[in-house]
């Protein structure tokens, strides 16, 4: 049997599908795994935890009947920005920094001045932000020079498990975009970001579509379970697989991911300028495709956090807890700032807060409210992407906070749109698996793969009236708490690294 696998390396968890070519989900396996911390604001792994939790998902899969020569090619997936360093050897120099680190700010501020915002409209179209690769790369330059010496090839996150599958340094459009190194208009490394930073463009990998051969399993790639010779797609960043496992081959709808950090995300077919450089615009699975997003922070994970202190990390234990709150939580507002911010506020500072505490309020108010903060967060992200001229009819919720139905239904009170639940599970494996499919010729494109293999739930959430002109003034709330104790959450931040 002709098998697509789809390989998610995600911050928390790998994991890993099996699809038919129709979309049936046939074998799953998920491994998870924490990051380190070893200083306040780093955020750091060793490459070598993700293929080992790789090998323990595909090791799960095959003691089932599905065999390593089932599978007619694998695609992969993965966290975006982190940095992953490489040695003369290809083994890791020193752990990845990943996305979340927050140890650059000094590297932001120098690279402002060196890229002048022209260069940076024009070029990078991003904000210069800390957990880029670039930037990431530029402080391992300044503060470990004995590492960076060593250093003779760079990657993202998914591009070093292509490289130990099949010995190539390879990556794709959208997580080469998202270095601030790339030049998303003509989708290259940008020579004069290199000559500014100071920064070898040789370290660099080639880049490729989402759906172009990076190599086949060779066979040190062997080790990870995989048949010798498989084809290997490129696939992309997790956000452009994401949307592709949701069906979002062409511009007209949108989604909103709630995973571990949260996303609302438009496809187009032209790069979306902002002068405020307050969103995100990256390539998507090809040339002529872009995506733009507002991103924020701590989605998933600010309801992990609170699930974890109430010691109730049941969800569906917990939905049915919140779903008995009223909208407003009663009163309590929640900036979800638990990791610093990105759209808008692009401030890695930040420190999240709960407003309106009053002795009635239980655990499980504080939980709702943290629900509304990420729900209010995404909105503010959608708002600017409704201001650069984006719109859609309705949206799909996605990761793993759309298993969440009170907090689907809260989104679509919040936005005042209609919702739609895809029901392809572990959405960016599939959209790797659906690339996989792509490029060993199965589906003649990305649009016919989706319309075979997605599909949507039937039930439609629809906003209800009250609670969104409800929530519309709690959601100004949220803004005015932000603008008046933003200076605060900063100055709490620094004092408590100290």
């Amino acid at each position: 049997m002709a098998y697509l696998m789809g390989i998610d390396l995600g911050t928390s968890s790998l994991k890993v599908i099996v699809i038919e070519p129709q979309g049936r989900i046939v074998a799953y396996s998920s491994h998870g795994y924490e990051f380190d911390t070893p200083c306040p604001g780093f955020a750091e792994q060793d490459p070598e935890v993700w293929f080992r939790a790789m090998q323990s998902c595909l090791s799960e899969i095959f003691d089932t009947h599905i065999k390593p020569a089932d599978i007619s090619a694998v695609g992969l997936s993965g966290q975006m920005h982190g940095l992953v360093t490489l040695d003369k050897n290809g083994k890791p120099v020193r752990p990845a920094i990943l996305h979340c680190d927050t140890r650059s700010s000094v590297q932001v501020e120098y690279i402002k001045s060196v890229l002048d915002t022209q260069l940076i409209m024009d070029t990078v179209m991003n904000p210069i932000y800390t957990g880029f690769l670039a930037i990431s790369l530029v402080w391992v330059k300044e503060n470990e020079p004995h590492n960076y010496d060593k250093i003779r090839h760079v990657m993202l996150p998914k591009d070093y498990l292509i490289y130990r599958l099949t010995g190539e340094y390879v990556t794709d459009y959208s997580d080469a975009s998202a270095t601030l190194a790339f030049d998303i208009k003509r989708t290259e490394w940008s020579q004069t970001i290199m000559d500014r930073l100071g920064l070898d463009a040789a370290l660099f990998p080639v880049c490729k579509g989402s759906c172009d051969i990076a190599g086949y399993v060779c066979k040190a790639g062997c080790l990870s379970g995989l048949h010798k010779a498989t084809p290997v797609i490129c696939g992309g960043g997790d956000a452009v697989m994401q949307s592709v496992g949701n069906g979002l081959s062409e511009p007209g709808c949108a989604t909103v991911n709630i995973g571990s950090s949260g996303q609302v995300l438009f496809p187009s077919l032209h790069p979306v300028p902002n002068n405020e450089l307050s969103t995100n615009t990256f390539c998507s699975y090809s040339k002529g495709r872009w995506f733009t997003m507002g991103a924020i922070m701590s989605a998933g994970l600010a309801l992990k956090w609170i699930s974890k202190n109430l010691k109730d990390t049941n969800y569906t234990s917990l939905d049915n807890h919140i779903d008995r709150i009223p909208a407003g939580s009663n009163g309590i507002v929640f900036l979800p700032y638990l990791n610093g911010e990105r759209t808008p506020h692009l401030d890695p500072d930040l420190s999240g807060a709960f407003l309106g505490l009053r002795y009635e309020h239980s655990g499980y108010h504080l939980a709702r409210a943290v629900m509304e903060g990420v729900a209010f967060a995404l909105f503010q992200c959608y708002q600017l992407c409704l201001d650069l001229g984006l719109a859609a009819d309705i949206f799909i919720a996605s990761g793993g906070g759309s298993e969440s139905t009170v907090w689907v239904q809260m989104l679509s009170d919040v936005f005042n749109k209609p919702f739609r639940i895809s029901t392809t599970k572990e959405q960016a494996a599939t959209g790797a698996a659906i690339c996989a499919g792509v490029g060993i010729g199965i589906f003649s494109g990305v649009k016919q793969a989706c319309e075979t293999i997605v599909k949507l739930s039937e039930k439609e959430f629809q906003p209800d009236p009250e609670r969104n002109t409800l929530y519309m003034k709690f959601y100004e709330l949220y803004s005015e708490a932000f603008s008046s104790n933003r200076e605060l959450l900063d100055k709490l931040t620094l004092l408590g690294r100290l």
